[in-house]
């Protein structure tokens, strides 16, 4: 597990398990598809489960991803877009009730931060994504729920939604994407990057001097601190408590992610 410098654990990684071409990059040659999580885990501090935006899993399977990964690797789990993918956010009730009933509990401490993602074209209303936020529960089967929020609209980046997110105590995901509003605004007890910007020509994704900037960034994170230099809709807060940091490389040159993922952990270790 990468370390942060005061404390704050720094989780990084990718999107998903199953891509075929890191069967050619990053899973050895001839390992069974049935060992690639298993692969994955030991490489990386943490995946974020993308399926589960798309279509309900088996209780069972959350049973066998927790028993398959080491103890301090975490997921990140994307909700179903049957939640997020609405016109009125706030009578989504029982869809967020069904995606958090399928089984995710099953993660127990593996579990990460949840990942609301809304559509590009998904405005905000302050009255809606506030009756949004208070249907997601603290809990679910007595394992605790930490809430991020992905928005892809301009119409986000004000200090009025800085503020729900903040009163709800949701994170704010951090966009490093050429069109997707970047907002860096601490919000949470912990901190959620995703990082898309990967290049197919750079062996890691992203090149030394861009990884060691996203290093120092996930070192201020962790250590409780804004980094300087990212986009911030409100005045940053003073330093505070260490908070636990998710980075993903997801999207851009997918079949780099691995690597850049590795890269960055190695810059933390």
């Amino acid at each position: 597990m990468a370390g942060g410098q005061k404390g704050g654990q720094a989780y990084v990684g990718v999107g998903g398990w199953t891509y075929e071409p890191w069967r050619d990059n990053f899973y050895p040659k001839g390992l069974a598809q049935a060992r690639e999580l298993q692969y994955a885990s030991e490489h990386l501090t943490a995946i974020e489960i993308n399926g589960t935006y798309y279509g309900t899993q088996k209780r069972e399977s959350w049973t066998k991803w927790a028993e398959t990964v080491p103890e301090g690797f975490v997921f990140a789990v994307k909700a179903s877009r049957f939640c997020t993918n609405r016109k009125v956010l706030a009578e989504g009730a029982e869809s967020i009730g069904k995606f958090l009933n399928q089984g995710i509990a099953e993660l127990g401490p593996k579990l990460g931060p949840v990942l609301w993602q809304f559509m590009p074209t998904k405005k905000f209303d302050p009255v809606d994504f506030a009756g949004f936020l208070k249907l997601l529960p603290q809990e679910q089967e007595g394992v605790a729920l930490r809430h991020a929020l992905e928005v892809r609209h301009d119409s986000f980046v004000c200090p009025e939604f800085v503020d729900l997110a903040r009163d709800h105590g949701c994170a704010i995901v951090f966009a490093d994407h050429e069109s997707y509003p970047g907002i860096a605004d601490l919000t949470a007890s912990f901190v959620y990057a995703r990082l898309q910007q990967s290049r197919s020509n750079e062996p890691t994704g992203y090149d030394a001097d861009e990884l060691s900037r996203w290093a120092a960034a996930t070192r201020a994170w962790t250590g409780g601190k804004a980094p300087p230099g990212l986009p911030y809709v409100t005045e940053p807060p003073s330093p505070a408590a260490a908070r636990d940091a998710f980075v993903f490389f997801i999207s851009g040159a997918k079949e780099r992610n691995p690597a850049a993922a590795q890269a960055l952990i190695a810059q933390l270790s």
